[in-house]
């Protein structure tokens, strides 16, 4: 080969490494800012995580806005203007992350709490009486002197759709955690915002661990209950004033009943939130399911005759007539605070409830209502 021929080879070789580059760090740039490699999320829809020596960034997309994003958190070491340092101290406005923090052994990162009263989580409140967690009043109207004192490296808290934004907390110049894990319509998918969290401070291995216990939990038992005959239905819920909220057929207790083998009047609906239906619906269609497993607060639990100084029209559901009616009392029992991050103990709650002739133990969250 002649000279001026490897000349040409040689500059056509190199425009070509230049092309490719260019076309390289053009992909790149749709992902500015991203850090490292993606860490594939089986489940959940609206949180995508990625991983760098030692670097976590995590996007929360818009569960309101489709294609935008709700917040951008990075993680590592060290903390800059754009880079959270591992938590060491938080204030949590929400019973379940409580739980959830509790599950990884990290209740000693918590230093304040919102409503107090109401968190069903032993060491929470141990701690609290011991002076270790301050309460930092209502969720809805925080204590903000309190929280200034507590010099937390973040606030966990819930948003939720047209708030306007979370007011003078967004001032006190402290990250804010948008807790968004709810809007997912698979419990699974909820579940798995753990290996999110557990990132956060630092404790990612450990959170992926507990994912990996509850989804291969939650699969052994879905299997188990396909095994089974098919279950009996279920009604859920109560009237609230005007409205009966029911799960919808997409929702995670929906997705939970059908994975429970169950039957449930609204399976086929497509809806992944609530359902709101007057009574005269409820009566419609499912009126005659075999069950009625319902939630509320209360300082006692409820009989058949409190149900019915509630409404009289009860009597006309089957359940309420055989006595197949269940409760549960979330001032006593901490279903708010185990379900979101454990959807296995749910699972396996309704395989009891929807197949009481497999002796498969205990009930967890629900009692069978006192027939007087």
């Amino acid at each position: 080969m002649n000279k001026v021929a490897m000349q040409s080879s040689l500059h056509g070789l190199l425009v070509a490494c230049w092309l490719l580059c260019s076309l390289a760090a053009c992909q790149n740039g749709d992902k500015a800012g991203a850090v490292g490699n993606n860490l594939p999320m089986a489940y959940a829809q609206l949180v995508q995580l990625s991983d760098s020596d030692g670097m976590t960034q995590a996007t929360v997309s818009n569960p309101w806005t489709k294609g935008k994003t709700l917040q951008t958190i990075r993680v590592g070491e060290p903390g800059d203007d754009k880079t959270i340092r591992p938590l060491r101290r938080v204030v949590v406005f929400t019973t379940s992350h409580c739980q959830l923090l509790a599950y990884l052994g990290l209740t000693d990162r918590i230093v304040g709490v919102c409503d107090l009263k109401y968190i069903l989580v032993p060491d929470v409140r141990r701690k609290a009486k011991e002076g270790k967690i301050v309460d930092c009043g209502d969720a809805m109207s925080p204590n903000i002197e309190k929280i200034i004192e507590l010099c937390p490296d973040a606030i966990f808290i819930s948003p939720f759709e047209g708030s306007g934004g979370f007011g003078k907390l967004e001032k006190l110049g402290i990250p804010i955690i948008q807790t968004a894990d709810y809007m997912e319509t698979s419990a699974l998918g909820r579940a798995e915002w753990m290996r999110y969290y557990g990132r956060l401070f630092g404790e990612g291995e450990r959170a992926d661990s507990l994912f990996h216990v509850v989804d291969s939990t939650y699969q052994r038992l879905k299997r188990y209950a396909a095994t089974l005959p098919a279950g009996r239905s279920v009604l859920t819920e109560r009237k609230t004033g005007a409205v009966w909220y029911t799960p919808g057929g997409t929702s995670s207790v929906g997705t939970i009943i059908k994975d429970a083998n169950g039957r449930y009047a609204f399976a086929n609906d497509k809806h992944g939130g609530s359902l709101a239906l007057s009574f005269e619906q409820i009566i419609d269609k499912a009126g005659e399911s075999d069950v009625w497993a319902f939630k509320y607060n209360g300082t006692r639990m409820m009989t058949r005759s409190d149900l019915l100084r509630e409404f009289q029209g009860y009597k006309a559901l089957r359940a309420f007539r055989t006595g197949d009616i269940y409760e549960c009392n979330t001032s006593v029992t901490p279903y708010f605070e185990e379900t979101p991050f454990r959807p296995d103990y749910l699972l396996r709650e309704m395989i009891i409830l929807l197949h009481p002739e497999n002796n498969f133990g205990a009930l967890r969250y629900y009692k069978r209502l006192d027939n007087r």
